[in-house]
């Protein structure tokens, strides 16, 4: 079944489109991820430009985050006041990475860009994610469980002036904070079309030391909006949406996300953050390698 999509100009078999978004989705209710950090460079590796693959790869996120937030509000695990701020902060960061998109675009290098920064962020937190798990594995096997450490928030954050009570995360800290963390995802987001939520949840545990119970919530609430703003800047200035891309991504990621939701109650955490880890490596891996082969077209023509 081949489609044609009008912005990547090219035509893609729409049943494999649909299934790598499915794919995507099960390992967002797999692992908890938003999935998006993961779809770009697949859609990379099948063929679709960078540029369109990040600019499209946002709007999914979009879809799938509303359900997230919807559902953790409920049961109260969300900070409104957190997100509002750390919303402003990636709407900032929105515009000053639409501005390094562009100029990156201008000079034809948006698609090393993309690709590099894919490789340092994945290469990272892929050896983070399994040093930790490795860690508690080992830990289990010997009949040993690690201490807690009590959470608290980074000393550079308690150097900032001006506080405000964050009654939901449990915090007494500047709003800067939160501010310049959201101004950091929004610009990673309009560059590599990812929702944020692998960066932003380990940053608001281990830098601002926000409570455990909200921090995935007021994490996708912060997507939800951020995506938008980004998918929205994209389609004004980069034009590089593809909405029928989009459509058969969201498609296969709202079954996919149900399927991974049920195969996470039958695996433990630990092995589960090892498996991501693993993939997350392998993905780095592979864009790597891509960075430093030849091209089957040394030459593209875009148009001005």
């Amino acid at each position: 079944m081949d489609v044609y999509l009008p912005i990547a100009n090219l035509s893609v078999n729409g049943l494999v489109i649909v299934l790598l978004g499915a794919l995507t989705g099960v390992l967002s209710g797999l692992f908890g991820v938003g999935g998006g950090f993961l779809t770009t460079p697949l859609l990379i590796f099948y063929g679709v430009p960078p540029t369109v693959a990040a600019a499209s790869a946002s709007t999914q996120v979009t879809g799938a985050s509303v359900s997230g937030v919807l559902a953790h509000n409920r049961r109260g695990g969300v900070d409104y006041r957190m997100g509002a701020v750390t919303i402003a902060g990636g709407m900032i960061g929105s515009g000053i990475g639409a501005l390094l998109f562009r100029f990156f675009q201008s000079i034809g290098q948006i698609d090393t860009v993309i690709s590099i920064l894919y490789v340092v962020m994945l290469g990272a937190i892929g050896t983070l994610m399994a040093r930790e798990a490795w860690g508690t594995l080992r830990a289990d096997k010997k009949g040993e469980r690690p201490r807690a450490a009590k959470r608290r928030h980074h000393p550079l954050v308690a150097a900032l002036p001006g506080r405000w009570r964050f009654y939901r995360s449990g915090l007494y800290i500047s709003p800067l904070a939160p501010l310049i963390l959201g101004a950091l995802v929004g610009i990673l987001t309009m560059l590599m079309g990812v929702g944020g939520g692998f960066m932003l949840v380990p940053a608001m545990l281990y830098i601002l030391g926000m409570s455990a119970g909200v921090v995935v919530g007021t994490s996708l609430f912060n997507i939800l909006f951020v995506t938008m703003v980004t998918t929205m800047m994209h389609a004004l200035t980069t034009k590089a949406v593809d909405l029928v891309l989009a459509a058969l991504l969201l498609l296969g990621s709202v079954s996919g996300a149900q399927i991974g939701t049920q195969m996470a109650q039958k695996v433990k955490p630990e092995m589960l953050r090892l498996i991501l880890a693993v993939i997350v490596l392998l993905i780095a891996l592979r864009m790597l390698w891509g960075l430093g082969v030849r091209p089957d077209e040394i030459y593209t023509v875009t148009p001005l």
